[in-house]
Order: structure tokens, then C-alpha cells, then sequence
């Protein structure tokens, strides 16, 4: 016996209701992050070697992740904007704390703060190319 009625009625509105609303936040939330991104500027590439505090992904659950690294350049902390978690899983890229590496990128400014939106990324002789020389995204 299936059931039917006013109580199924109401559970399958409110299951579609549920599921609307999420669908529009998750959305909201995407393209909120990539208004945000700030574009690629070659006028401000620069190199820099760092190692690698930690890998963070940008929203950490839910949407699609935007990977992205937090380094030390000396005594300086350092933001590296690398691209979506599902190239860098595509291209078999990882990185841990205290990995050494090599970035070329665009230094930019993302609400204040000083990022690095990379290019290429050496780590232990391997590059991997993220953006084109233009700056475009490979992904």
C-alpha cells in the first residue's frame, strides 16, 4: 500500500520547497565567490619561494572548493590562490605542510588583502601550469 493523501502531500511540498531554497543559496553562494575573484594582472607578476602551511579550500563544504594555499616567504605569511580543488585533483597535485615551492603569479589585492593568484607551481621539479602566460585559466 502506497501512501497517499494530505500527509504526502504536504511532506513532498515540503521536500521540494527544502530543495528550491537550497538550490538558490548554493547558487547565491557560488556566484558571490566568483564576483569576488579578482582577475589576473601580468603587470604585477612576481616569483617568490615559500613552504606550504597548509592547503585550505574555499567554501570547505557544499559548492564547488577553490583551493587555495597559505605559505611562509620568510617572515612573511603569503595567500596563493591555486584554482578549483577539481583540477588540482585532475592533475594528481597535492601539497602538505612543509612542501618547498617555487610560485610564479599575480600579486592582487581580494578585500584588503594581499593574494597571489598562481600561474605555474614548482615543488620538488615538477611544474604545474595553472594559468596560461595571459593569465587565463587552464582549468
Amino acid at each position: 500500500m502506497t501512501p497517499c493523501g494530505p500527509i504526502q502531500n504536504n511532506l513532498s511540498k515540503f521536500v521540494l520547497q527544502f530543495a528550491l531554497k537550497f538550490a538558490a543559496i548554493a547558487f547565491l553562494a557560488t556566484s558571490t565567490f566568483a564576483q569576488n575573484t579578482p582577475k589576473y594582472d601580468a603587470a604585477t607578476e612576481t616569483k617568490l619561494k615559500a613552504s606550504v602551511e597548509e592547503l585550505k579550500l574555499v567554501p570547505p563544504t557544499g559548492g564547488k572548493p577553490v583551493a587555495y594555499l597559505l605559505t611562509k616567504s620568510g617572515p612573511d605569511a603569503v595567500q596563493i590562490f591555486l584554482c578549483p580543488k577539481s583540477f588540482l585533483d585532475a592533475m594528481g597535485a597535492e601539497f602538505k605542510a612543509g612542501d618547498e615551492i617555487q610560485v610564479t603569479g599575480s600579486k592582487v589585492k581580494q578585500d584588503g588583502a594581499d593574494l597571489i593568484l598562481a600561474r605555474e607551481v614548482v615543488k620538488a621539479g615538477d611544474t604545474l601550469t595553472l594559468r596560461f602566460k595571459d593569465g587565463k585559466p587552464a582549468w
